[in-house]
């Protein structure tokens, strides 16, 4: 095992601090970088055995990063991989040594981690620099911490600068900046396009949209949304519950989703199977909908699953506005869009594999026998 804490602390007393995530010092025997809760952090000149724990983290490494140099995975991101694009685009990940439970409610476990002796840790657990420095210093690992943005799960604003920066700063790190890049430049430039598409939309051409089926600690039925819901923000749909003034998760009274009674309706496939037993128990209320019975009710892939899948996100928001707009979106094929999308974060298409889980973009019919 490396000796590592004094190498550590012997390098930060040497250099100073750089004071912005952009600067990357050096010498022969260290970088200085700034993580995104500005720490400072040494790390040896050449990373070859990364692990990146926490929520979401291992996507980012996945996007901007070369995922030969991981040395173990979280148990965690080795169950139910048909939600994680970025594992079915590396399935060799599920065979890695597990450095530990993962999941934001379990404890790291520093004695896995060192028994893949990685030369760097990224991490997505936490936002307290003392925690940070805390496993760093029972590890004697550089921990370099990323971050999604938003107020917790559910709530990332795709298009957050914290995801570019936490791309950027891997790609620095790992000398795979032309891919992180080319994964940051992607996503704003979805984040543009779609706004580019609406942006001459006035708001009384707008449909009126309900999101339900949304997953929170769990599935939920048609009742469980999301106020500002950040697919329906980029495209400035006209989400009906943005009415009650609340972001993030909400449970809806059946009665106020009768009264909005939206033009469409979007089921998260995660909660489709919640939502098709309620239709076989409460039919009145459903065809009460005018959505139901006019058959405007459409399907979405899950994309919070240990922190949001940002490709799948994007995929989606496209698929609302071909449905929304349809001649904004007139150009659009969702389906080979998503693999566009998944190509290029990905590095291959896996659409295909997402949809034999959960059908794929499409209507979905409630009233199967």
């Amino acid at each position: 095992m490396k000796f590592r804490p004094l190498f550590i602390f012997f390098i930060l007393a040497l250099f100073p601090l750089t004071g912005c995530l952009s600067n990357v010092t050096s010498d022969r025997e260290s970088i200085i970088v700034t993580d995104l809760l500005g720490r400072e952090v040494a790390l040896p000149t050449q990373v070859d055995r990364v692990v990146a724990i926490g929520p979401g983290a291992l996507r980012f490494y996945v996007y901007a990063g070369n995922p030969e140099h991981l040395v173990g995975v979280e148990e965690i991101e080795t169950s139910d991989v048909r939600f994680k694009p970025y594992m079915l685009a590396n399935p060799n990940l599920s065979a890695l040594p597990v450095i530990g439970q993962g999941g934001p409610n379990n404890a790291l476990d520093p004695e896995k981690l060192l028994m893949v002796d990685p030369d760097l840790i990224f991490s997505t657990y936490t936002t307290d620099p003392s925690a940070a420095d805390e496993l760093q210093a029972k590890t004697g690992i550089p921990v370099v911490i990323l971050n999604y943005g938003g107020s917790g799960f559910g709530t990332t604003p795709i298009f957050d600068q914290n995801v570019q920066d936490s791309l950027l700063l891997i790609g620095k790190i790992c000398e795979t900046i032309e891919k992180a890049q080319g994964a940051a430049d992607f996503i704003i430039q979805a984040q543009q396009d779609l706004e580019n598409r609406i942006k001459n939309t006035p708001d009384d051409g707008k449909p009126t949209v309900y999101i339900g089926g949304l997953g929170s600690k769990g599935t939920h039925g048609i009742e469980s949304t999301q106020g500002k819901y950040p697919l329906l923000e980029v495209i400035q749909a006209n989400n009906v519950v943005d009415e009650l003034g609340e972001t993030g998760s909400i449970i809806v009274d059946r009665e106020k989703l009768l009264a909005w009674d939206p033009d469409h309706i979007f089921i998260d496939q995660g909660g489709f199977a919640a939502v098709l037993e309620d239709y076989q128990k409460n039919s009145i209320f459903y065809e009460s909908l005018s959505a139901v019975k006019n058959d405007q009710i459409y399907a979405l892939l899950p994309y919070n699953y240990y922190n949001t899948n940002l490709g799948t996100a994007i995929a989606n928001a496209y698929y609302l506005g071909k449905i929304l707009y349809p001649a904004e979106f007139a150009d659009i094929n969702p389906e080979l869009k998503a693999d566009e999308i998944y190509q290029v974060l990905l590095g291959q298409s896996v659409y295909d594999l997402l949809g034999s889980t959960y059908g794929g973009f499409g209507k979905l019919n409630l009233r199967k026998p």
